[in-house]
């Protein structure tokens, strides 16, 4: 047994008892974990512990808190798509125990102001763990040193396409100001927003969802990614691709891993077209775009290489009418959080990544590529946050499980096998047996290494 807590005071907030833990290294030990204030007291047989409450993990894996680092909750301004209770409700029940959000809001998330207004929105309604990214702009370039280092702000965020008014940062004089004004790892959108308004006619004339991946084609993402990356490397600046959808973009990103990182999303391992547009129309459609099975075959094949270096759901939610718009007024993206887990347990039961290497690329992996602290591991110290998951349970997911405000789900009807059972979220079971605790939310803003201690905010 592994103690970091006194013999006298061998009491517990919290008890899993019994279950097989996934440990720092990919080691799986079937021990019980103490927490106490929130962080891991104890690890190994745990016998002569009390605790407040107890969870029993018999016959469940105990995996790291799953982070979703990159969800649209639509909060504040679009909320009659998404809000942040409905969006962190759907994550715990998924299993997911920290999230970042993202700066496309309305308004948009460019100043000071504008973060503490969603932290202030958070504060006692999200379930889970948080952090809010700020968009990079042209409005706000020589501020974003100041912006990314402000307490529960995730870091800088740029779309470089698929965005508009002052968050759109697509011209390369912009871009600079961006990567020059900062030193935290910032994620990008990359599509070449001239190029897909060039190519839009294609799809204008058809109205034909299946035109979607060759109206954002693979060299619209290929050269914003190359863009990007070369600018980077001019400036010095940590990079983090969003949403790699081609095998082009794998191959060249490839090459360039030393201070670039890279994520893939549930969506694009598990759809492929023109199957998911002809089954599900514009509930597939995202942006960048689901693609042909050749590219999903080269994203799997990137997450075995070790070029893929997080898994986020991209969740970013419409209703169901706004949806049914004739494409392409259709609006791309659709729920994801609450799924992101069970979709990813059913690959790790058909063969295609091991449940270490997943909680690497979901735990792990954003905790060290965007220093969140105490957080991705189950160690001495560690925030206690737990995704306990059965691996053998069967189960099918469908529009009513989903929290969302939105309310449907592209996988309804899905069978999977590997399910989220318990979500612990710093000591607290905020979901038990699948179902929500009767406790109020208590989630927290995220803190990171990279970002001092709070101060006096800023001024707008």
């Amino acid at each position: 047994m592994i103690d970091a807590g006194q013999p006298s005071r061998r009491q517990a907030d919290l008890l899993v008892r019994g279950g097989t833990v996934l440990l720092p290294g990919g080691a799986m030990a079937r021990i019980d974990i103490a927490a106490r204030d929130g962080r891991v007291v104890a690890l190994g047989s745990l016998g002569d512990w009390r605790a407040d409450a107890t969870l029993d993990a018999a016959g469940l894996h105990v995996l790291p808190g799953v982070i979703d680092s990159q969800v649209h909750f639509r909060e504040p301004g679009l909320t009659h798509k998404e809000t942040l209770e409905a969006g962190t409700r759907g994550a715990v029940l998924g299993g997911v125990t920290s999230i970042f959000e993202m700066p496309n809001t309305s308004p948009l998330t460019l100043t000071a102001v504008d973060l503490q207004v969603k932290l202030d929105a958070a504060r006692g309604r999200a379930w889970c763990d948080h952090a809010f990214y700020i968009g990079g702009s042209a409005v706000n370039a020589e501020r974003l040193a100041e912006l990314e280092d402000l307490p529960g702000c995730a870091g800088v965020k740029v779309f470089m396409g698929s965005s508009f008014g002052d968050l759109l940062a697509d011209e390369t004089d912009v871009l600079r100001r961006i990567l020059r004004h900062g030193r935290r790892r910032m994620a990008v959108h990359a599509e070449d927003e001239a190029r897909l308004r060039e190519r839009k006619s294609i799809v204008q004339a058809s109205g034909d969802i299946r035109q979607h991946p060759h109206w954002r084609d693979v060299e619209s993402a290929l050269m914003a990614t190359r863009r990007i990356v070369r600018l980077a490397a001019e400036t010095g600046r940590r990079l983090h691709v969003l949403h790699v959808s081609s095998a082009e973009e794998i191959v060249f990103l490839a090459g360039h891993k030393r201070r670039v990182s890279v994520e893939v999303t549930p969506h694009h391992l598990t759809l492929h077209a023109p199957d998911c547009y002809e089954r599900l129309g514009s509930l597939a459609q995202m942006n960048p775009p689901v693609r042909e099975q050749r590219h999903q075959d080269a994203l799997w094949q990137a997450i075995r290489d070790g070029v893929v270096d997080v898994i986020g759901s991209d969740h970013a939610p419409h209703t169901l009418e706004e949806k049914a718009r004739p494409y392409p007024q259709s609006p791309s993206g659709m729920t994801g959080v609450q799924t992101l887990l069970p979709l990813m347990l059913d690959h790790v039961h058909a063969g295609r990544l091991s449940l270490p290497r997943l909680a690497d690329l979901t735990s792990a992996g954003p905790a060290r590529l965007f220093g969140i602290e105490g957080k991705g591991r189950i160690a001495l110290g560690d925030d206690a946050d737990f995704s306990i998951v059965d691996l053998q349970a069967r189960r099918t997911i469908h529009n009513a499980w989903i929290a969302s405000v939105s309310g449907w789900t592209p996988y309804d009807g899905l069978r999977v096998t590997g399910w989220p059972i318990h979500t612990v979220v710093r000591g607290h079971a905020v979901v038990r047996d699948e179902a929500l605790a009767d406790a109020p939310p208590q989630g927290q803003p995220l803190r990171f290494l990279e970002v001092a201690p709070a101060s006096a905010p800023l001024d707008s």
